[in-house]
């Protein structure tokens, strides 16, 4: 499915986009006849943060518009500006400055996911449900976010890696509890129980992303045998590497006595086709 967007231009582009004049024309609304955007990536917001943005908006006003579009039922959904709304609540504000703009709820969303990554204030896990909710409500390919994010195939790919972790380790990286970095190197556990376990390792332990990377790379159980081999050739590791980058996705070359095997990730078809051509060049 194609899709004409300029979200690719900013955000700022996106929104004088259709505009004859080429020109943004700001009203002021009721702050009452407007409703936040169900379907807004960041469901969280720091509350210190918003307490020191309403101090501002007290003393010098909104002094960036929200975007927002007309409802069918009546009065306004919020399409980007949460934060502001949400602090202009608490200031205790009447009316606020907004741009309304005719959008639809695909347009609505593109708008919402990009202004919260273009301000790089999602957590990476509302960052990865914004993204497959494109793909998942908005029939988008991996191709096409990424067109529209402004970020590669393979950075989309690894995002919504994120979504397979378990819930519970989802919630510690979304607040903040993990780092993106480590939520990155659970996935390399083979399976869920041992993720959990070595998240709450990395809080009591304070356990470094490489430290969780030298963890999932040990074996489950290891017998004497296993404890005096010795460590493979480095040159192993270099090819992962450059394999890894080169194709966008996990490679993993294992070597046995006789004979070796090269294992390649992948999530979805168009992945595989990547990888194919990419192999093919």
């Amino acid at each position: 499915m194609a899709k004409k967007s300029g979200l690719g231009k900013g955000l700022g582009a996106l929104m004088l986009e259709n505009n004859t004049d080429s020109m943004v024309s700001t009203s002021t609304l009721n702050i009452n006849e407007i409703t936040p955007n169900k379907e807004q990536p960041r469901k969280t917001f720091d509350e210190t943060a918003l307490e020191e943005l309403a101090d501002s908006i007290r003393q010098h006003g909104v002094l960036q518009p929200l975007l927002v579009r007309p409802l069918t039922s009546g009065g306004y959904q919020l399409v980007a500006g949460e934060r502001r709304w949400r602090a202009s609540r608490l200031a205790e504000l009447k009316e606020v400055p907004v741009i309304i703009k005719e959008l639809s709820d695909t347009e609505a969303m593109e708008i919402a996911i990009i202004e919260n990554l273009q301000r790089e204030d999602l957590n990476p896990i509302e960052e990865a449900e914004g993204l497959q909710a494109l793909i998942d409500k908005c029939g988008y390919t991996q191709e096409q976010v990424a067109t529209s994010v402004g970020k590669s195939r393979p950075a989309i790919t690894n995002a919504l890696r994120l979504l397979k972790l378990p819930e519970e380790v989802r919630e510690m990286a979304k607040d903040g509890t993990i780092s993106a970095g480590h939520a990155r190197a659970l996935l390399a556990f083979d399976n869920q129980p041992m993720m959990i376990e070595c998240a709450n390792q990395i809080v009591s332990k304070k356990l470094t992303v490489r430290d969780v990377e030298k963890m999932a790379k040990r074996p489950a159980t290891s017998s004497a045998k296993t404890k005096t081999a010795q460590r493979r050739d480095s040159f192993y590791d270099e090819v992962e590497l450059s394999l890894t980058e080169a194709l966008g996705t996990k490679v993993r070359v294992y070597n046995g006595r006789n004979k070796g095997t090269l294992e390649i990730e992948f999530y979805t078809l168009d992945d595989l086709k990547n990888i194919a051509n990419a192999i093919a060049k």
